[in-house]
Order: C-alpha cells, then sequence, then structure tokens
C-alpha cells in the first residue's frame, strides 16, 4: 500500500527530541533532554484535595460537556490576574482557555495565515510551534538572537523581504531552547515594527511565572495598542504539565474565529482540569507557590551552571538564564555537533538535545545543543555535568 499523505504533513518529521528520548529508557542513561517541570514542583497534595472536592461536591459539572470558550469562573479569575499584569485589556481583548499553550500558537496560526503567508520567528526556536505553523505551508523564516534577543535590523530588513510577512512568533522570556530574555528596549522596537508593517505578534510566555534571577520586564502585550498582539500562557510549568490548561488573550475579533477552529478541533479543553485550575488559583496561595517552585528551578540552574564552568572545555561557550527550564551550549563552530550528541548519549550515558531539533530548516547549521535542569536530580546533574565535560575536554582541550 503506497500512503500519499497531505501536502499540510508530508514534510513534517518526528521531533528530534522525541528521538533522543528514546534512549531515555535506559535506566543508565542520565536524561539532560528533556522539557519537562521538576517533579518536586508539582503540588500533588493541593491537586489531591481539589480532585476530591471536585468530584464529591459536583461531579457532574467535571465529566460533561463544556463550551468552547472555557469554564467561566477560570476565564474570570485570569482575566483579573492577567489585567493586573497588563496583559488583558477587557475593553478589547478576549480570553479563551486552550489545551495547552500549545493549541493556542496553532490556533493563531490557523485564523490568521493563509498558504504562503510569512511568519518570523527566532531562530532557534521551539519546534512544537515550528511545526504547527509548518503544517499550514507558511512560509517559515527565522531571525538569529543576540544575547537580548532577536536582532531587530535583520528583522526589519527581513519583513521588508517577505511582503506577505504576517506573524512574528517570539518567546521574549527564557527562550526555548537558549534560555534567553529579550530586553524590554527591544520588545519595545518589535512593537513599533509590528505597527510600521501593520503584522500581528504572537507573544508566547510559557516560563515567565518562574523568573527566578532579575527583574521582571514589561510584556509586548502590555504595549498594545492597536490590537495587535496574542499572549499565549499555560498551567503547565506553575501546575503541571498534564492536566494541559493553557490560555489566550487576544483581541476579540481574533478570539471569535480561535473559537469557531478550536470546536472542529477538540471541542473545548479538558473542563475537570479547568476546575482544578480555577480552584488552585481561588483556594491556594499562589504567590506563595510561585515563591516556593522558583527556589526550586533558581537552585537546580545554578547547581547546573557551576557544574559547567567546573567541568566543560573552555571552548564551550553557555547561556546563564534568569528564569525557565533551559541552558543552551555552543561548541566550537568546527565541531561535529551532532556527533558530539550521540557520543554523549551512546558512550557517555547522557542524553542532551542537539540544536537541530530548533532549527528553522533542516539545512541551516549549528553547533548548538540545549540541556534541560528541571527534570533531573541534583546528583544526576553532577554526575552527567562530569561526564560530559569529559567527552567536551577529550574532543576540544582544557
Amino acid at each position: 500500500m503506497n500512503y500519499n499523505f497531505s501536502e499540510k504533513v508530508s514534510h513534517l518529521q518526528a521531533s528530534a527530541i522525541r528521538e533522543i528520548l528514546k534512549f531515555t529508557s535506559d535506566p543508565q542513561v542520565i536524561s539532560f533532554a528533556a522539557g519537562n517541570p521538576a517533579p518536586e514542583a508539582f503540588p500533588v497534595e493541593d491537586v489531591k484535595r481539589i480532585s476530591k472536592e471536585i468530584l464529591e461536591e459536583n461531579p457532574i459539572l467535571a465529566l460533561q460537556y463544556s463550551v468552547t470558550e472555557g469554564y467561566t469562573p477560570l476565564r474570570d479569575v485570569l482575566k483579573e490576574r492577567m489585567k493586573a499584569q497588563g496583559n488583558f485589556n477587557p475593553d478589547s481583548n478576549e480570553l479563551i482557555i486552550t489545551s495547552g499553550a500549545q493549541q493556542s500558537n496553532e490556533l493563531a496560526a490557523k485564523v490568521l495565515c493563509n498558504e504562503g503567508d510569512t511568519i518570523i520567528c527566532e531562530a532557534p526556536s521551539f519546534i512544537g510551534s515550528l511545526n504547527a505553523f509548518k503544517s499550514y505551508n507558511v512560509n517559515l523564516v527565522g531571525v538569529e538572537l543576540e544575547s537580548d534577543g532577536i536582532n531587530i535590523e535583520k528583522l526589519e530588513e527581513t519583513i521588508r523581504e517577505n511582503k506577505n510577512t504576517k506573524l512574528i512568533y517570539l518567546i521574549p522570556n527564557f527562550q526555548n531552547p537558549t534560555g534567553l530574555t529579550m530586553s524590554l528596549e527591544k520588545r519595545k522596537r518589535v512593537y513599533e515594527l509590528a505597527e510600521k508593517y501593520d503584522i500581528f505578534i504572537l507573544e508566547d510566555n510559557p516560563y515567565g511565572d518562574i523568573r527566578f534571577a532579575g527583574e521582571d520586564i514589561q510584556s509586548i502585550k502590555s504595549m498594545d495598542t492597536g490590537g495587535r498582539v496574542i499572549y499565549s500562557g499555560t498551567f503547565s510549568k506553575v501546575l503541571a504539565p498534564g492536566i494541559r490548561v493553557g490560555y489566550c488573550s487576544a483581541p476579540k475579533e481574533i478570539i471569535s474565529k480561535i473559537i469557531v477552529c478550536k470546536q472542529v478541533s477538540d471541542v473545548h479543553t479538558n473542563i475537570w482540569a479547568q476546575v482544578l485550575a480555577e480552584r488552585f488559583l481561588s483556594t491556594c496561595d499562589m504567590e506563595k507557590h510561585l515563591v516556593d517552585i522558583r527556589k526550586v528551578y533558581k537552585h537546580k540552574c545554578e547547581l547546573m551552571l557551576s557544574e559547567i564552568e567546573k567541568n566543560f572545555s573552555g571552548k564551550v561557550k553557555f547561556t546563564k538564564p534568569e528564569g525557565g527550564l533551559f541552558i543552551w551550549c555552543t561548541l566550537p563552530d568546527d565541531c561535529d555537533m551532532m556527533g558530539f550528541c550521540k557520543r554523549a548519549v551512546s558512550e557517555f550515558k547522557v542524553a542532551v538535545v542537539p540544536g537541530t531539533a530548533f532549527t528553522i530548516n533542516e539545512t541551516d547549521k549549528t553547533t548548538s545543543f540545549r540541556l534541560n535542569f528541571s527534570t533531573p536530580t541534583d546528583e544526576q546533574i553532577v554526575k552527567g555535568c562530569e561526564l560530559i565535560g569529559k567527552l567536551s575536554r577529550g574532543m576540544f582541550g582544557e
């Protein structure tokens, strides 16, 4: 049987992250390849209590069909919370609950972009969103990152070269995969360019609540006076990723189209999980919870950074994130990065994600790889960095 797939999916490839994760089934492998929150950051006891209350007090609410827009009490509490953060304007914006931030990003592209339209994104960027965009046969163009975010001059040059640019996709806080944060000045400049060239911005902020160093920076959404910023958030990093509850704040006209598209996708987000999220926000001390999990991530990140400095070859460069889950390491220009990553997992039993998993095009060259510090234990961080360090020093010298 010959399988002729649609043009929308025939060019999509399995995520390199998933391929690397196959090696982690070996109990001897230390995985720095995941993108999962720290297990010790999950509020398990609160989830148990709230789940019991839901199923005892109003089980049908959690088990019956619900509305596409999302559970009204959750939407209301999120609107108030986001309004205080500057991420929701009740006069012009609406909010929908989605199945994770990934769905927000996919639906934004679906309602705004035709085949052949251009989406500009950071290079490198999150593979989940890149594949979602590619599935709509858009022209995906990457703009390189600098230490303080996207290269503004090259961004404007790229916009000028692509007259049908519809959307700029950004992860301003502790970007995946690099861990970098966009400066306030660059956020302002990106918004100015979006206004100048009449382009939408998709601001993806899954990690913003887990800042453990530095100062908070104003969101691009808070600057939106023209109705051109779609803001994507999630409970995955602050509550639990398995509940698949995200949310999207955008101009009312955009949300109305997203609602229709979501109806044909999954009808509505898991209602039990939505009630759980609302009760967590309403009955638990969310700010204390955030303080507690930030301590977890701060410790893990600082431990990994110190072990990298202690063990890695001096020729390996790396980012120092102020939040999020990831550190981006860059090998010397002339090295075989993929060979390095394969040796790391096959010979040294440490799994990392090769940078090619996050490039816009398969042919884009990179000598970088991503490390995750949130999932491994302290002992695994120390041992894994020691092993990768041994490999790096053997290949590149001290």
